[in-house]
């Protein structure tokens, strides 16, 4: 099955000008769709100047900044859509490393859909504070309780999915964002009875630019989650 990799961005020129290259220097055979939200910096224009020389490559604009969880959202229907048999998804700062991501797909012809996850044996953070690797772990220790899911980290964004997964997880009804949305998606997988693994990964902080997690974010994440049990 071809492999898709979805990665949104928004104001990472540097950073996923060196990132494509790697991902397709560790899995050669995937390609790669990057779903930008008309960046200032000309993000959008680095990709079309390597999409021009690799057909591999696919960019997909859109006229503003909508959020994580569209951003997403586009970039699975357009993979669908072009029949794509498994979409993974990734943060385009190399918090997520490209040699993880191998493991990732390599995991996922056994599986519905696969997690990378800090928080299962051989996973780890690099450079974290106690208060950072506190709010994540203790952010997916709540959503367990509420959810009923032994799913070690709810929050993280480094997946993978098979298309008939994604197909039958009603994306058109999905209204999470952010960090809501990776444990949405998750939850609707897992109340379907798709099979699912976490892989382990090492989750590096980002190399270039300033972060876009806050705790605002974490915690608005986990406030929604009460509202997940009704779908």
């Amino acid at each position: 099955m071809q492999t898709l990799i979805v990665i949104p961005t928004y104001n990472e020129s540097e950073n996923i000008a060196a990132l494509v290259p790697a991902i397709l220097q560790t899995t050669p055979d995937v390609e790669i769709l990057v779903v930008d939200d008309n960046s200032p910096d000309g993000t959008g224009d680095v990709v079309r100047k390597l999409s021009a020389n690799n057909t591999k490559i696919h960019l997909l604009s859109r006229q503003g900044k909508e959020g994580l969880g569209k951003a997403y959202l586009a970039g699975f229907r357009w993979g669908l859509e072009k029949g794509y048999g498994m979409i993974a998804q990734m943060d385009a700062d190399f918090s997520h490393r490209p040699e993880d991501l191998k493991r990732l797909l390599e995991a996922l012809p056994e599986f519905d859909f696969v997690m990378g996850s800090r928080w299962v044996p051989g996973g780890r953070t690099v450079n974290w504070g106690f208060g950072r690797k506190l709010i994540s772990r203790g952010g997916s220790f709540y959503t367990r309780q509420i959810l009923r899911y032994q799913v070690r980290d709810w929050t993280g964004g480094f997946n993978a999915w098979k298309a008939a997964t994604l197909l039958k997880l009603g994306l058109d009804s999905v209204r999470s964002e952010g960090y809501s949305f990776q444990i949405e998606l998750k939850y609707r997988a897992l109340k379907l009875g798709f099979r699912s693994k976490e892989v382990p990964i090492v989750f590096e902080d980002r190399r270039v630019g300033q972060s876009k997690m806050s705790s605002h974010i974490v915690f608005e994440a986990l406030y929604r989650v009460w509202g997940l049990r009704g779908i």
